[in-house]
């Protein structure tokens, strides 16, 4: 039985993304925002999604690649008739001292060898499948009319052709500049050629001032560009994944809009920028964050929009979805929930701002006021049930992953207080930290030698991994080695592999692991010591990337990839478990 892959390559240019498969179709692009209604969109729904797709007459096979370390996609196909490819750019670049990043996609079609027969299709939809666009043709464009503002198709080749959806003969190269806005008022060829090779550049530049272990370089490469890929640069924030509605395994009905950004993954995605020495992002997302924080006064969301704004209410669209699976979701729910381990990692990933020496934020004595009220929402939640971080929508519980970082906030805290020298703060955040490993300790199963998921339970859950790699429980001890033991011994699979649980939840007993937990996995494992363990587990779950390097959310037991995709939280995990192994391997230092 074949895998199930996301056989697509993604583009973007922290305005927009793009997902392309190896047939160079596009199959999912969302415009003006990332969370906007797709106008192409057959990821969901082949009919109602809209197509922009370029292909042979015939027979043929294709090779998917990326351009050496940068986020710009080849698609070269091969026919009985000749050869070609198609590269696809979200131009972005440095110009007049801003970065360019336009509401763009380029698309370049070149010969490489015979005489090939192609056919083009541009066909966008509006409102989520729901209308499409009227097309009114040019000399050398054509514009689509029904959304906000209009979108413009300019390319040198045939009108008629596209129009039409008539196969032609391709003999020279083509270039399709597709705009949603300000349209392309420019020589086509010369400005295409130009954008495309100053956006090459432009990563290949980005790529040498990433810091990287000399051991899984490409894989941390690619993870940095992913994770780049989705940091909406208007606003700082970063969303968890560019789709919605992919299910977590076929029919599982866990079909969720990831097009969001989850303060849960705020810690784990600073301390990523932060290995990776892009200090630019980790300060954009923390300026997001803080914005969040001003503006709301009683509690904190789980998630807000790019915009740091609520989501939109949670709905079903009457879309077929992605292998036929229900429901197709927009907004997500999960805005209303409590989740009480989002002060902590806040407060946990404030801290690199202030003890990084890399790092000259003139600000630090104004976040105070911040670190007082984190706390206090620590204090004010520390014995209230909650969903927890796996978002359950009917159970509430005193979980462990939120004491921690009850725990973990407050020792934050305690640091930044020194820093500050200032003992009326430290004293607060000592008494926190206190009462919260207090509370940790009652969630511990004495007889089975584990922590579980929650007060009171006996459930396990691959989130308490992170009591290890966090330092709650001193990775030399004993009682972290049987702790991880006990884990393993029930949520590992033979490919090491992780379950978040195996108790049934809202829907039903999980059937796919979460991939994250694997890579928090490979990071405890280096942590207690058992490096070449580690590294075993790490080679095996980098097996189950696509053609690409690029990881999804959930993987079955076959391999199959699930979930939506790509998810910025597992590249995360690899980044983070990546630069474990390489500290505790004690290599000569990081090639920048």
């Amino acid at each position: 039985m074949t895998k199930h892959q996301y056989n697509l390559g993604v583009i973007g240019n922290c305005s927009y993304l793009a997902y392309i498969d190896k047939q160079a179709s596009i199959k999912w692009l969302c415009w003006p925002r990332f969370d906007s209604s797709f106008v192409f969109g057959s990821l969901l729904d082949n009919e109602k999604g809209g197509e922009f797709s370029i292909q042979p007459e015939g027979e043929f096979t294709t090779e998917q690649f990326y351009f050496e370390n940068t986020n710009v996609l080849c698609t070269e196909f091969t026919t009985p008739q000749g050869r070609f490819r198609v590269l696809d750019c979200a131009p972005r670049f440095n110009q007049y001292e801003r970065t360019f990043r336009p509401l763009m996609l380029v698309r370049k079609i070149e010969i490489l060898e015979g005489a090939p027969s192609i056919k083009i299709v541009c066909n966008p939809r509006t409102d989520y499948g729901q209308g499409g666009s009227a097309h009114v043709v040019g000399s050398n464009h054509i514009t689509f009319t029904g959304y906000d503002t209009p979108m413009r198709l300019t390319t040198n080749a045939s009108l008629s052709y596209i129009q039409e959806q008539t196969s032609f003969i391709l003999n020279k190269s083509l270039y399709l500049v597709l705009t949603y806005g300000e349209p392309l008022e420019a020589p086509l060829k010369t400005t295409a050629e130009d954008f495309i090779n100053k956006t090459i550049r432009y990563w290949q530049d980005w790529i040498k001032s990433t810091y990287i272990p000399d051991i899984y370089q490409a894989q941390v490469i690619r993870s940095a560009l992913v994770l780049k890929l989705h940091q909406y640069e208007d606003t700082g924030g970063i969303i968890a994944s560019g789709t919605t509605s992919l299910p977590e395994h076929d029919g599982s009905q866990r079909t969720w809009d990831y097009r969001y950004c989850w303060f849960r993954d705020s810690y784990y995605t600073l301390k990523a920028f932060n290995e990776i020495g892009h200090f630019d992002e980790l300060e954009k997302y923390f300026e997001f964050i803080e914005n969040i924080l001003m503006r709301n006064q009683e509690r904190i969301s789980p998630l807000y929009t790019i915009k740091g704004e609520e989501p939109p209410e949670e709905i079903h669209l009457p879309l077929a979805g992605y292998l036929d699976n229900q429901p197709v979701r927009i907004g997500n729910k999960a805005f209303e929930q409590i989740q009480n381990d989002v002060y902590g990692q806040i407060l946990v990933g404030l801290l690199p701002l202030f003890t990084d020496k890399r790092l000259t934020l003139n600000k630090r004595s104004s976040f105070r006021p911040l670190i007082v009220r984190l706390l206090d929402w620590i204090e004010k939640t520390m014995d209230e049930p909650d969903a927890g971080l796996w978002e359950f929508r009917n159970v509430k519980q005193v979980h462990t992953y939120t004491l921690l970082f009850h725990w973990a906030g407050s020792e934050a805290a305690c640091k930044l207080a020194r820093i500050l020298k200032d003992e009326e703060l430290f004293e607060k955040a000592d008494r926190l930290r206190k009462q919260a490993a207090i509370q940790l300790e009652m969630c511990y199963d004495t007889e089975r030698k584990v922590y579980s998921q929650a007060m009171g339970v006996t459930h396990l859950d691959a989130s308490t991994l992170k009591m290890i790699t966090m330092n709650y429980l001193d990775p030399t001890s004993e009682k972290a080695k049987l702790h991880l033991r006990e884990l393993e011994s029930l949520l590992k699979t033979e490919q090491g592999l992780f379950y978040r649980y195996l108790h049934p939840d809202d829907f039903g007993k999980p059937h796919a692991t979460f991939l994250v937990c694997a890579f928090w996995y490979v990071d405890a494992l280096a942590c207690v010591g058992r490096v070449d363990d580690a590294r075993k587990t790490l080679d095996t779950i980098l097996s189950f990337s696509n053609h690409l390097g690029i990881f999804s959310e959930d993987v079955g037991l076959d391999g199959s990839q699930w979930g939506n995709y790509p998810q910025t939280y597992s590249h995360v995990g690899l980044i983070n478990a990546v630069f474990r192994i390489a500290k505790k391997m004690d290599l000569p230092g990081y090639l920048n």
